[in-house]
């Protein structure tokens, strides 16, 4: 097939002042369906070579193509930024970009379409989710509305490096970390991350604004992308911080996949629908205190071989999220809205 894919954001690392966690997938999305016999054209700016001077050997093409599938990662309403006019201060096109491709393929051209909704920001009474030749995927393991699933993906080769045994014995100074913006997060934050670091060496990297109720919390901004593996490589231990959106569903976001290969141990709120299919039971929490808890005796197991046991859990506890597996279960999806017919591949864990 000849995949059309939209996303809003970089293949490589990018520039520091943005969110955009589907740096963590998007490479090897586009290097898996080229390797199983697809041709790939990006649909939206080369954002890589035009804000971070890095050049990919990809099909960028801001017209329209002949493509025979739509791959789109969902771009949703952002005041200020991608709902003003062309040209305005601050302006992103992404959201104008989608529209058309959506209008001349979707709509116009019934081309085959699937929507990855990534931020669940795709409402329930969404026209698209009416139209037979569009398919709107949820990242949440129990999605609500009723949804194919496509869950964040990691890298095989990323799974199949991590060594639990010298992750265990890693020098790890902060006992927590986190890393990601605030947004939709104060809850989660207050109730789980926010009374553990009142008693232990702690960060706090991304994007946080509203921050006086927490006083003793540990901000320190933004990071580069390539930062984060060695934030978390410093760290015991963080806390799976979700919107309500993402926990009542089941959904994660790449911080699971990027602490577990850094050896960080993802505490993970019981708030998370489905969270025995993502971490091992041994590291649910409650509260705060119960964080408190077993972040002390995650230290007294630190460099054993106990604590290399869990680490080597969590890893299994990834294979499902696989990008061959899930790469796979996109690939069913597009076959089923194409006809078309899919190479053979075994099934996931």
């Amino acid at each position: 097939m000849r995949i059309g894919y939209s996303f809003w954001g970089f293949i490589g690392p990018g520039i520091v002042d943005t969110p955009d966690g589907g740096r963590f997938w998007r490479r090897t999305i586009i290097e898996e369906f080229l390797a199983r016999g697809h041709d790939v054209v990006l649909l939206q700016k080369d954002r890589d070579k035009l804000e971070a001077g890095t050049a990919f050997s990809y099909q960028w093409d801001d017209g329209f193509p002949d493509v025979d599938m739509l791959f789109f990662e969902w771009r949703w309403p952002l005041p200020g930024r991608n709902t003003t006019s062309c040209g305005t201060p601050g302006h992103t096109c992404d959201l104008h970009r989608q529209a058309e491709l959506l209008d001349h393929y979707t709509h116009t051209r019934r081309t085959p379409t699937v929507l990855w909704d990534t931020d669940r920001q795709i409402p329930a009474s969404e026209p698209l989710r009416a139209l037979s030749h569009v398919l709107v995927c949820d990242p949440g393991l129990r999605p609500s509305p009723p949804a194919p699933v496509l869950t964040t993906m990691i890298p095989d080769a990323l799974i199949d490096a991590a060594d639990p045994g010298r992750l265990a014995g890693a020098e790890r100074p902060l006992t927590l970390a986190y890393v990601g913006n605030q947004y939709d997060r104060d809850d989660a934050f207050e109730a789980f991350f926010a009374p553990a670091a009142a008693h232990v060496a702690h960060r706090v990297a991304g994007k946080w604004t509203r921050t006086t109720s927490w006083p003793h919390v540990n901000f320190t901004g933004r990071c580069a992308f390539g930062e984060v593996g060695g934030i978390y490589q410093s760290a015991l231990a963080t806390v799976l911080l979700l919107p309500e959106r993402y926990a009542s569903t089941g959904a994660i976001s790449q911080r699971l996949g990027e602490s577990v290969l850094a050896g960080c141990l993802p505490l993970t709120p019981t708030t998370l629908v489905g969270a025995a299919d993502l971490t091992p039971e041994l590291l649910h929490v409650e509260d705060g205190e119960q964080v408190l808890k077993r972040l002390a005796w995650l230290r007294d197991i630190q460099g054993s071989p106990e604590h290399a046991d869990l680490i080597a859990d969590c890893l299994t506890h990834l294979e499902p999220l696989r990008h061959s597996c899930q790469i796979d279960v996109l690939e069913q999806y597009m076959t089923t809205l194409t006809g078309c017919a899919a190479p053979a591949k075994g099934a996931c864990p």
